[in-house]
């Protein structure tokens, strides 16, 4: 048996009023009451929530719930609620944006970055995968490159924008790619060709720091991962958790594939770039671009092939029928943003009963 790396996940959340469902700018409150257990994120409204190195996949489920569970212990003692929602259905109070960035670092990114900054209302899932170098690291980035559109597109969950239904799966992804340094990358070939971009990036004084590299996956040198950074939060801790399995199964192929001297594929950014926007587009309701081919396919069969690419280490880690199960599930019930919109249809058009739905849904019964 190959060996399975550790993995943990990172979920950025949304404060909401309890009644109106609209964010509330309480981190600070928030985070007080968590006594330590919270992060704070680029805007107020928000906090982050990061599990510990886990094994396998039912000890990360557990630590999500747990960590969930603390959030909105938090976030009631403060006086609001918390959603695993990836943008508000409900529209922020505009008056109290410039205002709802916190100070020192995140300050500096809004005074420079402006309404990039201030109108960035939107929460993802960070996925840490241990690998056994940095060169091996980037070896993974090379080539999980092309089947990250497919995940973005299982885990739409942000259909809504500022009041109103975009029609999009995952309009996240559409205001994320607002930063100058967000997206997917190139081929690489080696660390130091990776550690050149980085270097050119910072040179042009634009980034405040290394941090800023918002590639769609990155090097983490300090916690010796790969961070996948491309998915929405997840409406369900289930969903959270086949996330961050297909993402370990991804990258554990590709670590593999990088010892094994498999060349990666070289895909133009400009094409990968185009299969992240049909995937935030439909998520799983339309066509995606099918990695092994760059060419469209029904989601159904795409999804089928990212399992047939990773189902080596899937097995490995003993998570194929979870993966295969959550799949499935998806298929038949819809990403989030499609739960989104079927609460919000059966409300008679109200948004804010997709917020109900995601505090319904944030912690099973």
């Amino acid at each position: 048996m190959s060996h399975v790396p550790p993995f943990g996940a990172e979920e950025e959340l949304l404060l909401v009023d309890p009644e109106t469902g609209a964010p509330r700018g309480l981190a600070g409150a928030v985070r007080d009451e968590a006594s330590g257990e919270l992060d704070g994120e680029m805007r107020t409204e928000q906090v982050e929530t990061a599990t510990a190195p886990h094994a396998d996949a039912a000890a990360l489920a557990d630590d999500l719930r747990r960590r969930r569970r603390e959030a909105r212990e938090a976030a009631h003692a403060a006086g609001v609620d918390v959603v695993a929602l990836a943008t508000s259905p409900v529209a922020p109070d505009q008056e109290a944006e410039p205002s709802s960035i916190p100070e020192g670092r995140y300050g500096r990114i809004a005074e420079r970055f402006e309404a990039i900054a201030t109108a960035q209302l939107t929460s993802g899932q960070h996925v840490h995968v241990e690998v056994g170098s940095p060169e091996e690291g980037v070896g993974v980035l090379d080539r999980i490159g092309p089947w990250l559109p497919v995940m973005r597109a299982l885990a739409a969950n942000s259909p809504c924008w500022r009041g109103r239904d975009t029609s999009y799966g995952s309009y996240r992804t559409i205001v994320w790619s607002r930063w100058p340094s967000a997206g997917p990358t190139r081929v690489f070939g080696s660390l130091a060709a990776y550690d050149e971009v980085v270097a050119a990036m910072l040179a042009t004084d634009t980034l405040l720091d290394e941090a800023m590299v918002y590639f769609d996956a990155r090097l983490s040198r300090e916690l010796g991962t790969v961070e996948v950074r491309v998915t929405d939060v997840a409406l369900e801790v289930d969903d959270a958790v086949l996330v961050a399995v297909l993402a370990r199964a991804l990258v554990t192929t590709a670590a593999r594939d990088w010892r094994d001297g498999v060349p990666a594929r070289d895909e133009p950014v400009e094409a990968l770039r185009l299969a992240h926007w049909r995937a935030a587009r439909w998520g799983l309701s339309d066509e995606l671009v099918d990695p092994r081919t760059g060419k469209t396919a029904p989601a159904d069969e795409v999804l089928g092939a990212l399992q047939d690419h990773v189902a080596g280490a899937l097995n490995d880690a003993g998570d194929a029928e979870l993966a295969a199960a959550g799949c499935a599930c998806l298929l038949s019930s819809g990403t989030g943003a499609v739960r989104q919109r079927a609460a919000i249809e059966a409300a008679g058009g109200d948004l804010a009963a997709a917020v109900r739905t995601a505090r319904e849904r944030f912690l099973p019964s």
